[in-house]
Order: structure tokens, then C-alpha cells, then sequence
């Protein structure tokens, strides 16, 4: 028999000492006066270093640990219970969803399981009896009240606004990265006319309000306005709503950017490209531009942190309104009255007051934390703001101290919108998504997005069409594609 070596048996005097002083805990159904003498057991039984009153307070955790994962065992045989006589329920009324079996099988844990393996059971099987139930009852209870209609295709990168003509006939303009500023067909899809007069990026895109003009803003430093004139195609079959996809909870399958390649363009397309008026004086990117009520005047937003007023009939400058300390980021006019918001990347927005020609008032609203991405007027005296710090904001104009209610979200807000009859906010996000809230700020819907459906990009902005049957919301983004939506405003706010 050969001779065992001094290290090798060093190290296996080490080994046998280290197992001696390791702990065994045994799973056990003994009452609480068992453990304790159990425990004493195991304390003089074991050659330890620790004090005797330390090992025994180990001990005693352990045990509540235990005591612990045994509680939970049995909620979950009993939520097992609950979750099969649902299932039961569900199939004598003749419904069945997806998974219906998840949770059977999934607690077949033995007592004699280690506490790891018993809280690992746990975690998956609370997930998928958690996940099966809310599924069953949103089967049963959900409401659509949110439908893709029509997908407006044509512009070859991304669109950053959009907009819907107050006067007939009724239109969809939106403006595009691409130079271009283009009207749609809401009823058709079909383009009608594209806008090919601006240099760069087209920022912005409003229509005056009674006659056959548009304004818009670039990032070639200068504002446009030109004339349109177009025939609207005839009206074809209106797409099957039957199937309606519900707000909630559509499954996103996939992520792919679908868009990514080229785009064909309209190709008979009707084109202007020469505006009636340009309007400089900005040094920087005009980011945004809006008709004051009455069309005379328009008011624009530049990169050079200065918003203008300009006569329209002789494209003066009439006003220069400076005050913020960053870049504009959106301006909007009051449908009444002659009142303009500016928003800044400086966190603010400020109000500015025409209505005396020798007073040009202006209040400042602080209570964002990031970038004002738009700031929009309501019915009556409140104004609503959207920015980065992934809040909206309600305010009353006679208060500015402080919101009258805020909305926080998941992900930065970009250029929102209000319904001027229902009071509903639509909220366009950098993660694609749009959601509606009210004005209390009560989440109202989200709209659908699934495969092949919604945006796949950052949405850039909404805007409402309430007298359009077919089309009352609008978004776009920078997937180069806008999107009609009908929304069922009646039913939205009943599930409220």
C-alpha cells in the first residue's frame, strides 16, 4: 500500500475538518418544540469556533426562513386551486385563451426540495398564474375602442408634424426631413400635392384658417407660406372595422425597422415650388410656425431662441420675442384670441398677450425638468406642455405657479395634441407609443401597436380631426409614415 504523502494528507485533514463544521438544515414538519431540540443537537453535536449562543441564533433564522417558504407553498396550492376553478368557468361558458394549462403541473414540489429549488418554483410559477389570470379577465372585458384606419406613405425620412386644414377642403398635411411638405387624401391615402420649396428639413406645417394657404417652417432658416389647390380623389370603400383591435396590452412581435428601406414616392403627384411669401430674419433652424387668429399675422419659433411675429400682406417683421435662454422648440397660437406660447429647451414656456397692441405681457411657466418639447392652448384658459422629463402638465392660465394636474409616463413626450370638443390629450413618445389621457389626467387608452401595425418609430406628433367620421386622430413619426385612427370617443370615455 503506498505511503500517503505529508501535503496530501494535510489536505485531507483540512477537507474532514471543514466538513465537520459545515451545517445541515433538514426540511421538517416538527412542531416548534422538535426544531428547538433539534437545533440543540445539532449545536453540541458539531465542533464550531462561533459562540454557542451565536450558532443557535443561526439556527433559529433559518428556521424562520423555512417557516417562511412553507407559508408560501401552501398560498400557492391554494392560487393554484383558484386559478383551476377559473379555468373550469371559463370553458362552461365557452371561452378559452392561450396558456390555459400553464400553471397545472407547474407545483409538483416535493417536500424534501431544497430551499432554492422551492423558491425558483415559486418565482416562475407565480409569474405565469399572475400573467394567466389577468389575461382570462381582459378576454372578457376589454373593449376596442381604438382602430388603425389608413397608413399615409410617400415621404423618404422622417416626418416631424402634421396637421389637418380648418377649411375646405379638408386635408392632411404633413412635413417631412426630406424637404418636402406634402397633402394627403384622408379618406384615399392618395397624395395630392407635395411642397418642394424649402431648402432643408420642413419642421412645421399649419393651414390658415378659412382659406387655401399653408405656413411652413425649416431648417433652412425661413418660413413659407404658399397656396395650394386641390381635387380630392373619389372616395373609395371604407375598410372592414369589425375587427377592432383593443388599446390594451397588444403584443409587440416584432421590433424590426421595416421602414429602414427606400420608400417610393408618389409618382403622380402634383408639385409647388415656389412659395407666395418667405419669411427671414431668423438666424438659426425656424422650428415651428402658427397663424394667429384671423390669418393676418403669423408667429414663428427658431433655434436662435427668438420667436417672430410677422405680417402676412407684407411679410414684416412686426415683433421679435425674446426672453428664453435655449433654443424654441414649438410655438402655438390660441384658436380665439391673440395669445402665443413659446416652448424652450430651457424647461420653460412662456405666454405672450396681443390682445392690446401697445402691451406684448409675458408669463413664464416653470415645472419641467427637461426640455419643453410643445406647449398647446385648450378651449378656455388652460394650456397643456409635453417635455423630455417624460411629464405633461395642465395648467390655468390665470395661475401659473403651479399645474392644475400632472401626467407621468414612461418616455419622453413630443409634440401633443387636444381635442377641442372631448378635452382628450394625445401624447406621441419617443418609445412609439401614443396614449391618451384627460384633461384630470386619467389615462384613457393606448393606442394599438403589434406586428405590422402602429409606428416603429419615435411618433413626432398628433393632432385631432373631430369632424372627420372615418380619421379623427392623427400621428406620424420618423418611420416616414402617418397614421389615421378612428377613435370611439363615446365608448372610450364609458370605460372610464
Amino acid at each position: 500500500m503506498p505511503v500517503e504523502s505529508g501535503s496530501s494528507a494535510a489536505a485531507r485533514q483540512a477537507k474532514q475538518k471543514r466538513k465537520s463544521h459545515s451545517l445541515s438544515i433538514r426540511r421538517t414538519n416538527s412542531t416548534e418544540q422538535d426544531r428547538s431540540g433539534l437545533q440543540r443537537d445539532m449545536i453540541e453535536g458539531q465542533d464550531s469556533k462561533l459562540p454557542l449562543s451565536l450558532r443557535s441564533n443561526l439556527l433559529d433564522l433559518f428556521s424562520q426562513i423555512e417557516r417562511e417558504f412553507e407559508n408560501l407553498y401552501i398560498e400557492n396550492l391554494e392560487l393554484r386551486r383558484e386559478i383551476d376553478t377559473l379555468n373550469d368557468r371559463l370553458a362552461a361558458e365557452g371561452q378559452t385563451f392561450e396558456g390555459a394549462d400553464l400553471a397545472k403541473g407547474a407545483l409538483k414540489t416535493k417536500a424534501s426540495h431544497s430551499t432554492s429549488q422551492l423558491s425558483q418554483k415559486l418565482k416562475t410559477t407565480y409569474k405565469a398564474s399572475t400573467s394567466k389570470i389577468v389575461s382570462s379577465f381582459k378576454a372578457t372585458t376589454s373593449r376596442a375602442v381604438c382602430q388603425l384606419i389608413r397608413e399615409y406613405v410617400g415621404h423618404r425620412d422622417g416626418i416631424w408634424d402634421i396637421s389637418v386644414t380648418r377649411s375646405q377642403p379638408v386635408v392632411l398635411g404633413t412635413a417631412s426631413a426630406d424637404h418636402t411638405a406634402m397633402l394627403w387624401s384622408i379618406e384615399t391615402g392618395k397624395c395630392l400635392l407635395k411642397y418642394m420649396g424649402h431648402q432643408g428639413s420642413v419642421n412645421s406645417i399649419k393651414f390658415h384658417p378659412t382659406e387655401q394657404v399653408a405656413l411652413t417652417a425649416s431648417g433652412d432658416q425661413t418660413a413659407h407660406i404658399w397656396r395650394y389647390l386641390v381635387q380630392l380623389p373619389t372616395p373609395q370603400p371604407v375598410a372592414d372595422i369589425s375587427q377592432q383591435t383593443p388599446c390594451e396590452d397588444d403584443v409587440d412581435f416584432s421590433d424590426k425597422d421595416e421602414a429602414d428601406g427606400e420608400v417610393e414616392g408618389p409618382n403622380d403627384c402634383p408639385s409647388v415650388r415656389v412659395p407666395t411669401t418667405t419669411l427671414r430674419s431668423h438666424q438659426g433652424v425656424v422650428i415651428a410656425a402658427d397663424w394667429l387668429v384671423g390669418g393676418k399675422q403669423v408667429v414663428t419659433a427658431s433655434w436662435d431662441r427668438a420667436a417672430n411675429l410677422y405680417d402676412v400682406e407684407t411679410s414684416e417683421l412686426v415683433h421679435s420675442l425674446t426672453g428664453h435662454d435655449q433654443e424654441l422648440t414649438h410655438c402655438c397660437t390660441h384658436p380665439t384670441q391673440r395669445l402665443v406660447v413659446t416652448s424652450s429647451r430651457d424647461t420653460t414656456f412662456r405666454l405672450w398677450d396681443f390682445r392690446d397692441p401697445s402691451i406684448h405681457s409675458v408669463n413664464v411657466f416653470q415645472g419641467h425638468t427637461d426640455t419643453v418639447t410643445s406647449a398647446v392652448f385648450t378651449v378656455g384658459d388652460n394650456v397643456v406642455s409635453g417635455s423630455d422629463d417624460r411629464t405633461v402638465k395642465v395648467w390655468d392660465l390665470k395661475n401659473m405657479r403651479s399645474p392644475i394636474a400632472t401626467i407621468r409616463t414612461d418616455s419622453a413626450v413630443n409634440r401633443i395634441s387636444v381635442s377641442v370638443n372631448q378635452k382628450i390629450i394625445a401624447l406621441p413618445h419617443d418609445n412609439r407609443q401614443v396614449r391618451l389621457f384627460d384633461m384630470s389626467g386619467v389615462r384613457l387608452a393606448r393606442l394599438p401597436r403589434s406586428n405590422r401595425q402602429g409606428h416603429r418609430r419615435m411618433v413626432c406628433c398628433s393632432a385631432w380631426c373631430e369632424d372627420n367620421t372615418s380619421c379623427n386622430l392623427f400621428t406620424c413619426g420618423f418611420d416616414r409614415q402617418a397614421i389615421g385612427w378612428n377613435i370611439n370617443i363615446p365608448a372610450l370615455l364609458q370605460e372610464k
